[in-house]
């Protein structure tokens, strides 16, 4: 044991004392030891920095300074950083010579740091072991649950930077029972004879290898046995794990230190390797491995590979019941040569040991892709309940927004008050007076006053309110409820089934109910995929999987959220102070039918021959909102027989019903003076001028014109406006007569399509002939007639649907026929009145009757040639012999008449043009 000589130094530059601890030690000695040294200014204790001022005592400075290092990391001393100096200390107690100062403080057991690599001493992937010199491995020491921040991209170091946050919390002296150091500690105690060497962490293991030496007379297992005996008597539980206590083995083969990314596994592949070249080897039996390895932990099962299999080299797979005694055994057994007494080969067998993955690679994809008929219906389900859970909400506010017109910038009142007055200082400068309101349409409210007043009432009742308002088109239905039943009402929604009729295909009908409603986001074009999917899925696994959904059940779809949000905006003014909120939802709407929204269904029925689906549904759903109370409801169609497809939703109800019809000729004659003067009243005011129907002489026709143009709101305002660009009556008229005739030669007659209509152009020239000679046609003589003999009444029905004709009805029947707006009487007489045309129509009916006859005529003679053939003939097909003789020359007759008629037809088109 090497002295000391303590005295004090006066630093010059820092003017303080510090305490000097000098080495006596003689010129080419090491210093041996470094134990405690007393001083009267300071002495070198555990984690307590003293200066230390060594000499040179002869050898150079550098390689005293290399000498001094190496002993004091042997002996636990660790420097801080020294101070080289070449010049000397004049003082008494010192004699002239070359110094260095050193800082350092002493570093026990207690102090062991984690310094080496995961990859081993120089990253060799194994220790380097010299005599007298062993390795524990403690495990338990690190949380093998966060193996998974290894591969997160600020650990592409793992050595690095875990080393850098156990300095950080070593530094910081965190809680002993989270820094991994001090477990450490705890787990080498003070009085077992080993001075640690080197210890080395295993992040992804859980645990350490600690390096120590010993003395050569205590043999390793002995420490071992010691090391084990302190740990069960003190046991050390970390915070990650404070059930498990720290377990510690001696390693007896020799470990491989390998930092690749591979992470533990309870499953051990442990293969039997020759120790050298040249050497054999053999199979170990479970006994043995169950001896060699049972120390460890719990052993679940021992599997020896197949006898059969040419796998080399041979191996057996351990299963242990936890990872962490799975790890000790690796770390502990890994290059452990067996040895012909414990059961092995004569030159031993060596054992290489590797974890065994329990999970193979792409087990998860390949369980799903050869389950389909579980998982497909898994997605199905989870992407249903994900549209409800996220999207109905979003669909819902924006048809809420729809109906109250929440993102209308034409309905806020600021863009109102500046619309008008821009329109103001318009007519300022252009130096007109403030148009006045259109005062046409007030004769026709007037006159229909009652009307609205009903509808105004029926929407005031606590009962369901179903109401139907039927008319042609043109009578003003639509400006009838908005404009004039419905005049300040703001929560009023208008769904129009012309666009959703006429849509082509699921995916344009889908995206047309969306657009009237406004539900979106709105993926119609999904509805295609998963049919092809769901098909693709049905030639498959052999049963759909439910991914596609039909028509109707997307339109149901849509009709929901639309009833959440009427109900929504129902509810929207109730507070907790109302007298009545003690009531529940439907009881409040039920007492307050003011609160309800309003929706319109507008061209109700429109083109309903070609599919009802639409329909149906609507009806079902409208059906639902005035039962539930949540929302008024008004249909509007031109359809008589609207009571059919309505009776299926409510068939124990009673509709409501309004027909509008044609104006009387004194309230059409109002109108379109009420349209002439509405823009001059103004002016005629201010300048003293008579109105332009005071002052026009050619209105005296109008009695005369609105007699030929009837009382149809829409041909009455047509007139007013041609009348108004200087027009007299009877050419305004004439006009429109001539237009109209266009019109109903190219859509009836000349561009039919028979494939898409129900009528030939026969039909309806018999028709419109028929119309031109009287008003009005019994509805059943028509059918009696030879060109409606075949499916006459869906002929007529189609016709009335493409407003052809109107038939009325008396007690649930139709009993006549009339044109489909009073202008076609006049438009069917000019048609009839030009003679070519006239007659090349002709002459096609009378080749289509020519047609039928000849039919009849050759059914006759298949049956008179079959009752020829009968051997005996009596009295009974006698009779019926001269029936069909007497049809047939009755049909002869016809044939020769037509074929006169033809003749005479043919003339005229040869003479005219």
């Amino acid at each position: 044991m090497i002295g000391y000589k303590d005295t004090t130094y006066q630093d010059p530059k820092r003017r303080k004392q510090i305490a000097l601890v000098e080495p006596l030690v003689p010129p080419g000695a090491y210093i041996r030891a470094c134990g405690r040294v007393r001083c009267t200014k300071s002495s070198i204790k555990s984690s307590v920095t003293t200066r230390i001022v060594v000499y040179t005592s002869g050898l150079t400075v550098h390689k005293y300074q290399w000498k001094f290092r190496l002993e004091m990391r042997r002996y636990s001393l660790r420097m801080i950083r020294y101070f080289h100096t070449a010049t000397c200390i004049n003082h008494q107690n010192f004699p002239l010579r070359r110094y260095f100062l050193v800082d350092a403080y002493r570093s026990n057991r207690s102090n062991i740091r984690l310094k080496s690599t995961e990859a081993g001493e120089i990253k060799s992937g194994s220790f380097i072991e010299d005599p007298n010199e062993g390795v524990f491995f403690l495990e338990n020491v690190f949380p093998l649950k966060l193996n998974f921040l290894l591969g997160l991209p600020f650990f592409t170091d793992p050595d690095r930077s875990l080393q850098k946050l156990l300095d950080r919390a070593h530094q910081q002296k965190a809680l002993p029972a989270m820094d991994p150091m001090a477990i450490t500690r705890k787990s080498l105690p003070e009085s077992l004879p080993i001075q640690v060497r080197k210890v080395l962490p295993r992040y992804k293991e859980g645990g350490v290898f600690v390096k120590f030496s010993h003395d050569p007379a205590v043999p390793a297992s002995e420490i071992e046995t010691k090391l084990q005996a302190y740990l069960r008597d003190h046991p050390i539980r970390p915070w990650f794990s404070p059930f498990r206590r720290v377990r510690s083995f001696l390693v007896q083969g020799r470990p491989w230190l390998e930092d690749l990314h591979r992470f533990p596994s309870s499953k051990l592949r442990v293969e039997f390797v020759p120790p050298g070249p040249g050497s054999e080897t053999s199979d170990l039996s479970e006994e043995t491995l169950y001896a060699l390895f049972r120390k460890f932990g719990k052993l679940g099962d021992i599997t020896p590979q197949p006898t059969g299999s040419k796998d080399l080299p041979r191996y057996a797979i351990l299963q242990f019941s936890r990872i962490r005694h799975a790890i000790m055994a690796k770390n502990c057994m890994h290059r452990y040569i067996v040895s012909e007494s414990e059961g092995g080969a004569k030159a031993g067998i060596l054992l290489k040991i590797i974890y065994e993955q329990r999970i193979k690679a792409h087990v998860i994809r390949d369980w799903i892709f050869s389950h389909p008929r579980i998982v497909v219906p898994l997605i199905a389900a989870f992407l249903a309940t994900l549209t409800v859970a996220i999207f109905d909400p979003i669909r819902t506010f924006f048809i809420k927004s729809h109906i109250t017109h929440t993102f209308h910038i034409t309905d806020n009142k600021a863009y109102k008050w500046l619309r008008s007055q821009a329109t103001r200082a318009n007519d300022i400068l252009r130096l007109k007076h403030h148009k006045t309101e259109d005062a046409s349409l007030s004769t026709i409210w007037n006159d229909r006053k009652s009307a609205i007043e009903k509808i105004q009432n029926w929407l005031m009742e606590t009962a369901d309110t179903f109401i139907v308002i039927q008319g042609p088109r043109g009578s003003g239905k639509m400006e009838l409820v908005l404009d004039q039943s419905l005049k300040g009402q703001r929560n009023n929604l208008v769904i129009d089934c012309k666009p959703i009729q006429e849509a082509r295909g699921d995916s344009a009908t889908i995206g047309a109910a969306a657009a009237e409603v406004g539900y979106r986001p709105v993926f119609s074009w999904m509805n295609s995929m998963s049919s092809l999917i769901d098909l693709a899925a049905q030639g498959t696994i052999g049963t759909k999987t439910g991914f596609s959904e039909t028509l109707d059940t997307q339109l149901a779809k849509i009709w929901q959220n639309t009833t959440n949000a009427l109900k929504a905006i129902a509810l929207d003014g109730r507070s907790k102070n109302d007298k009545d909120s003690e009531l529940g939802d439907d009881e409040y709407l039920e007492a307050h039918p003011e609160r309800r929204p309003v929706v319109i269904i507008n061209n109700f029925l429109h083109k309903s021959q070609e599919s009802s689906v639409v329909y149906d549904k609507i009806s079902e759903w409208a059906a639902s909102l005035t039962t539930a109370n949540i929302a008024h409801v008004i249909f509007l169609t031109n359809d008589v027989s609207f009571s059919k497809s309505l009776s299926k939703a409510l068939p124990d109800r009673v509709f409501r019903e309004i027909s509008l019809g044609d104006c009387t000729p004194e309230v059409a004659k109002r109108f379109v003076i009420n349209h002439l003067d509405a823009d001059s009243i103004d002016i005629a005011k201010d300048e003293k001028k008579p109105l332009p129907s005071q002052s026009r002489q050619d209105l005296d026709e109008l009695d005369s014109c609105i007699e030929i143009l009837g009382g149809r709101l829409t041909d009455l305002e047509f007139l007013a406006r041609r009348i108004k660009t200087g027009e007299s009556p009877n050419k305004a008229v004439h006009e429109i007569i001539q237009q109209s005739a266009s019109e109903i030669l190219k859509m009836y007659i000349l561009d039919v399509d028979r494939s898409v209509r129900k009528w030939n152009p026969e039909q309806a020239w018999l028709l419109i002939k028929s119309l031109a000679a009287n008003p009005t046609l019994r509805y059943n003589e028509l059918l009696l007639s030879d060109t409606y003999k075949s499916d006459g009444e869906s002929v007529l029905q189609a016709l009335e649907q493409a407003e052809l004709i109107s038939i009325l009805s008396s007690n649930g029947r139709p009993h006549s026929i009339r044109p489909g707006k009073p202008v076609y009487r006049a438009a069917f007489k000019q048609l009839t009145e030009d003679e070519v045309l006239r007659a090349s129509l002709d002459l096609k009916v009378l080749g289509e009757l020519v047609k039928m006859e000849n039919q009849g005529i050759e059914k006759a003679e298949a049956e008179l040639g079959l009752l020829g053939s009968l051997p005996g003939q009596g009295k009974e097909v006698q009779e019926r012999v001269r029936w069909l003789l007497s049809k047939m020359a009755k049909a002869q007759g016809n044939v020769e008449r037509y074929e006169r008629e033809s003749g005479a037809l043919k003339k005229v088109l040869q003479r005219d043009y």
